[in-house]
């Protein structure tokens, strides 16, 4: 199972953590933009992506079991944006790391059948069945209801791909609706009672299944509380690093085996250059040292991982 696959990369390469592959040219290494050719502006900029993007997965793949790419960020270089998109997914599992495609989509009918075509299955032309993006999981909003999660879980099924749901989110304003009370419960804790339920019946060798939900790190009491109450869900856990959260705080979305999480960093490792005042030239060698740093930093926290199946 593809929740299987995520969770022998961690720990064979001892690491819970996944890179998200956001890049923002403003933030970019300027040599990257100079060198970049292309027609026009935004193709220029999408090759630079590309290259950068490239360059990381070249020197992450060995010590980071997956890469999270937000579909935003490239959605803002029009189509030049959505090829670099395709072309890191492709490069990234050429590479053996899991992707998790950041796209949180969510829709009602067959507009959801295109979505849930596009990211995790596979589309009918001219008498051949072709995967599009072909990501090994994506984020998906249940707040539609379950309409908009039966297409994406049919296609996981199908071809043996995995989703997050949105339960409670890392941005601060996550509690105007999801920290509602709902029938004695918050809603984020029903939304995870509904994820943890459709996971049965779709459970691997860990006791995890393929429908995992996405609790922030800058949560850490109501992520503590989730991992209690979803002892089948695996979580995608976004905050760590430049929003805030700390490796203690993660410590309560894994289990006794140090398994059942992967914590998301996205500037805080692909803009370690800047952060940490190095020459841009050495953008790739100081998003390794955070990554392992991070890795550390993970460990320290939730000890050795275990990876004996139940």
């Amino acid at each position: 199972m593809s929740v299987d696959a995520l969770i022998d990369r961690i720990v064979k390469l001892q690491n819970p953590t996944v890179v998200g592959l956001d890049p923002n040219p403003a933030a970019m290494p300027p040599q990257l933009l100079e060198q970049a050719r292309g027609d026009n502006p935004f193709e220029r900029a999408a090759n630079a992506v590309t290259a950068f993007n490239f360059a990381l997965i070249d020197t992450l793949c060995d010590i980071v079991p997956a890469v999270k790419p937000q579909a935003a960020c490239y959605e803002q270089l029009r189509y030049e944006g959505m090829r670099a998109y395709f072309d890191t997914i492709r490069y990234a599992k050429e590479h053996g790391m899991y992707v998790i495609a950041d796209a949180k989509r969510g829709d009602i009918g067959s507009t959801c059948d295109y979505y849930a075509n596009a990211f995790l299955g596979k589309l009918a032309l001219y008498g051949e069945s072709l995967p599009v993006f072909d990501a090994d999981a994506l984020t998906v909003n249940p707040y539609l209801g379950s309409d908009g999660i039966h297409p994406f879980l049919k296609r996981c099924d199908e071809f043996d791909k995995m989703m997050f749901l949105l339960v409670k989110t890392s941005n601060p304003s996550s509690g105007e609706f999801q920290d509602r009370i709902l029938e004695g419960a918050p809603l984020y804790e029903q939304v995870g009672r509904a994820a943890d339920a459709l996971g049965e019946g779709r459970i691997g060798s860990f006791g995890y299944s393929s429908v995992g939900a996405v609790v922030g790190a800058t949560y850490p009491a109501q992520l503590a509380s989730l991992r209690k109450a979803l002892p089948h869900t695996f979580f995608l856990v976004p905050g760590y690093g430049a929003q805030g959260g700390t490796a203690q705080d993660v410590a309560a979305a894994f289990d006794a085996r140090g398994l059942g999480a992967i914590v998301n960093a996205s500037r805080s490792i692909i803009c370690a250059w800047s952060k940490k005042n190095r020459p841009a030239e050495d953008f790739a060698a100081a998003a390794r040292d955070e990554a392992l740093f991070m890795r550390e930093d993970l460990l320290s926290a939730i000890g050795h991982l275990i990876g004996e199946g139940n």
